[in-house]
């Protein structure tokens, strides 16, 4: 076991104390497993909240909107705050936001005040998984992480998995409202344990203590330019397609305030002897290939989550509760890896986890190009099932590779950094992909159409057919020729639909087998190291 000396672990800054660290696992999950379920929750409530709110879809995206760009804005400076407030009492004080926030949601009654209860969300939800990795990363050693990242993965994997399930359940059957109002008792059990069980560490005490000392001095210059930096880029990303791109000034706007903002903040912050993101990170090597990595595994978690049930629900015709259903295979098959991955994160080389779960995500990818409008709900719960086993052997090595080499005063910067990279990863994945959908929606479509004239080979006999049906059902030959050609424009529109989405996994498939020489970047692990600390 390295001590402090060491650069890797230092047992004071557990968060433990004298109880058992499996402990710890378990309490700080509560939290980010409401706030994550949360997000995916009110993916599928969009359509009842516009409805009952009196708006447009269009407006109540704002709901989602709101949320992320506040969350994009906290969660880079959260290792600062919780270095300034105390990490547990910035830990409770976030949980305690969002909670407050959740019942503010509930009870919106308008548009106006659900987003800005959104905004106040996503600020407190910003701080709970990057102080969570941290305490993680402080209270086990390396050789222990492994097995602490796989049950912590469990919460990030699973979570996106079953809220469409939940969300499509509960606004079916009772009111979009209680969506939010679910987090009450949640968030009030989380304060509680946490107040009784996790430990504020004398060692970051002291530490804040000593930065405190000489008065607090705020990067006002670097959070101005985290906030314009990443609230704008997530803006762009988020509204893009809605927006339809750079044809919108808003949009053009967004993305040139983000680009100038980002390089400013990383010129401004490396150089600052106390900066609020610690940027300097990245220069390391392995800390910056592990967020390469990341950013690929949000993009691939958050691509196709978005992209199967959307599939389902427009081409198949599935309800929520069915298309979350389906994805609910998916959930089940990273409940059956998480062990596997937490015992093989101590004992094998993370190259050899991450690049193989890199792969078999490929394969799983492109197992879904093969499927078509006649697959039924197996085949698609199954091919859910196949890609979601690789995410824990993504998540749990990545996690536990990050923080190698790393200073114990580094893991609170560097669990932040962790979740920018997936959420960015995720929020990139879902823009392109949709960006990429409507592209080739819009293009197979036109090819189809082209085929559906008198000239065509099949279209008159296919025609013909469809008129006797509808003629011997009772129609009218007028109405029935009318309702044939409708029919037929209908099967081309949701065949073109089909091959799109057919198009975008096939195009997150070459993405994922082109990340996959970052790997190479990767530092072998300390084999010593990790005995010893065993």
């Amino acid at each position: 076991m390295a001590g402090p000396a060491g650069g890797e672990w230092d047992p004071s800054r557990s968060a433990a104390g004298i109880r058992s660290p499996w402990l710890i696992v378990g309490i700080i999950s509560i939290a980010t497993f409401m706030e994550v379920l949360d997000t995916s929750i009110a993916n599928v409530s969009l359509r009842h909240i516009a409805g009952s709110l009196s708006v447009s879809p269009d407006e109540a995206t704002w709901v989602l909107t709101s949320y992320l760009v506040a969350n994009a804005v906290v969660i880079p400076i959260s290792g600062w705050l919780s270095r300034v407030i105390g990490r547990k009492r910035y830990y409770m004080l976030s949980v305690a936001l969002f909670t407050a926030a959740s019942f503010m949601c509930g009870i919106a009654p308008n548009i106006q005040f659900l987003v800005i209860a959104r905004i106040l969300q996503g600020i407190g939800g910003g701080g709970l998984a990057p102080s969570e990795q941290s305490m993680l990363a402080d209270t086990f050693p390396p050789a222990k992480r492994g097995q602490a990242f796989a049950a912590y993965a469990f919460v990030i994997i699973v979570a996106p998995v079953i809220g469409p399930t939940i969300g499509g359940w509960v606004t079916d059957n009772f009111s979009w409202h209680w969506i939010f109002l679910v987090n009450i008792p949640v968030g009030f059990l989380s304060l509680f344990l946490v107040a009784t069980f996790v430990d504020e560490p004398k060692k970051l005490v002291e530490e804040r203590a000593a930065m405190l000392k000489g008065g607090l001095r705020v990067d006002w210059v670097g959070f101005l330019l985290v906030a314009i930096g990443l609230g704008s880029l997530e803006m762009f990303l988020d509204r893009g397609e809605r927006d339809d791109w750079f044809s919108s000034a808003f949009i053009t706007t967004t993305a040139i305030a983000a680009g100038i903002a980002i390089v400013f903040l990383i010129v401004w912050e490396a150089t600052r002897p106390d900066p609020i993101v610690n940027v300097r990170l990245m220069a390391k090597r392995n800390f910056a290939a592990v967020l390469g990595v990341m950013f690929t595994t949000g993009v691939i978690l958050f691509g196709s989550i978005q992209l199967i049930p959307q599939m389902l629900q427009q081409v198949f015709r599935y309800s929520a509760t069915d298309a979350g259903l389906a994805m609910t295979a998916g959930g089940v098959s990273t409940v059956l890896a998480v062990p596997f991955a937490g015992r093989l994160a101590g004992k094998v080389d993370s190259r050899i986890l991450i690049g193989g779960a890199l792969i078999v995500s490929a394969i799983a990818l492109g197992h879904l190009t093969t499927l078509d409008a006649t697959a039924g709900f197996n085949d698609w719960a199954w091919a859910r099932a196949y890609q979601a086993v690789a995410l824990p052997f993504l998540f749990v090595p990545l996690s536990t590779a990050a923080y190698a080499g790393l200073k114990p005063t580094e893991t609170g910067d560097a669990s932040a950094l962790l979740n920018v990279a997936r959420n960015l990863g995720g929020s990139v994945g879902i823009a392109l992909s949709q960006a990429w959908l409507s592209i080739e929606s819009q293009t197979r479509q036109s090819r189809l159409v082209e085929h559906l004239h008198p000239l065509a080979p099949n279209y008159p006999g296919a025609l013909t057919q469809l008129e006797g049906a509808l003629r011997s059902a009772g129609m009218a030959a007028e109405q029935a020729t009318m309702a044939a050609q409708a029919q037929l424009y209908a099967i081309a529109g949701r065949q073109a639909a089909m091959l799109a989405y057919l198009d975008v996994y096939r195009a997150l498939m070459v993405y994922t087998l082109c990340a996959i020489p970052v790997i190479f970047l990767l530092k072998a692990p300390a084999r010593g190291r990790a005995a010893a600390a065993e």
